[in-house]
């Protein structure tokens, strides 16, 4: 039986990464539950794409935009195309992103014997954090014309991150590196979401079974280790991007377990960092909130 979202009804949703594993899980989600979905994916998933919307029970309401997240023609494009099909993007969630398949401390040598410059991992980063950033962006820029709806906000966005935006001890250094850097993104940009009364909140699943995590999910089956299911993920994405009450925070799904960790995190930092540095970096907040923000310094050149 398919999950109950009520708040989610005539509501217009940009899925990055919206063809394969836990976005196309959201898609099937939203759209039971009566929102307009937009896949938004690359040329290469267009036959996932496809076969997902005719899987749905309306086609009239999924849409599949060809994207590449790291193309702002594309990015505005699809924002563009969901605007003209639905009137206007109520969620966005922030879905795409991708595991390096080389170690980075790999360190090999080009014929010289010179270490060669590591081009995937880098690939991995403008991926998961620059594409995520251009998802943002535009997704703020679009909602701050939204009218204001009844539970006073004129939008929402889920960033994908992961456990390892938080802990990270797995050394896949490209990866956790920019999941920490999603997160990073997330706790920048509440000022600029406040502003536009766009509530924007992360989610973040531990071990979930999908093509990332194929080369090793049968053995920690094997070990009896709970499992995150991507219904269970999408689940929580789509109840933290419709639930009115959840701003600012991020949801850790393990197994059957959710858990909210950013609110709690920034409850303990006196007990962290201890009472005087956290009262000075309060301080602090309040020093550049009097200044209107952070005071950037003037650009430079090359």
């Amino acid at each position: 039986m398919a999950s109950s979202f009520p708040n989610a009804k005539s509501k217009t949703i940009i899925v990055t990464g919206g063809a394969n594993g836990i976005g196309a899980q959201t898609v099937r989600t939203f759209h039971q539950n009566g929102s307009n979905v937009v896949i938004a994916d690359l040329p290469l998933a267009k036959a996932a794409a496809e076969a997902l919307i005719s899987s749905l029970c309306d086609v009239s309401r999924a849409l599949y935009v060809p994207t590449n997240i790291l193309n702002w023609a594309d990015m505005k494009s699809l924002y563009r195309q969901t605007i003209e099909r639905f009137g206007q993007v109520d969620i966005a969630v922030a879905n795409a992103g991708a595991m390096e398949s080389k170690d980075f401390f790999d360190l090999e040598t080009d014929e010289d014997g010179d270490l060669k410059e590591p081009v995937e991992a880098y690939r991995i980063v403008n991926i998961n954090l620059r594409g995520t950033m251009n998802t943002l962006r535009l997704a703020l820029h679009h909602m701050r014309s939204n009218p204001v709806s009844a539970d006073g906000s004129r939008g929402s966005v889920v960033l994908i991150a992961s456990t390892s935006g938080y802990f990270g001890g797995t050394s896949v250094v490209s990866y956790v590196a920019s999941k920490h850097g999603v997160v990073g993104l997330f706790r920048a940009s509440q000022k600029a979401a406040n502003r536009w009364n766009v509530r924007l909140n992360v989610v973040a699943p531990f071990f979930t079974p999908t093509h990332i995590t194929g080369g090793y999910a049968e053995k920690w089956k094997e070990r009896g280790l709970p499992a995150n299911t991507v219904e269970g993920v999408a689940d929580t994405i789509v109840q933290t991007s419709t639930d009115s009450e959840k701003k600012g925070e991020c949801i850790l799904v393990a197994g059957k377990q959710t858990r909210e960790i950013e609110l709690a995190r920034t409850a303990l930092v006196k007990e962290w960092v201890g009472e005087d540095t956290a009262n000075l970096m309060a301080e602090g907040g309040k020093f550049f909130d009097e200044l209107g923000g952070y005071p950037l310094p003037k650009a430079t050149r090359d």
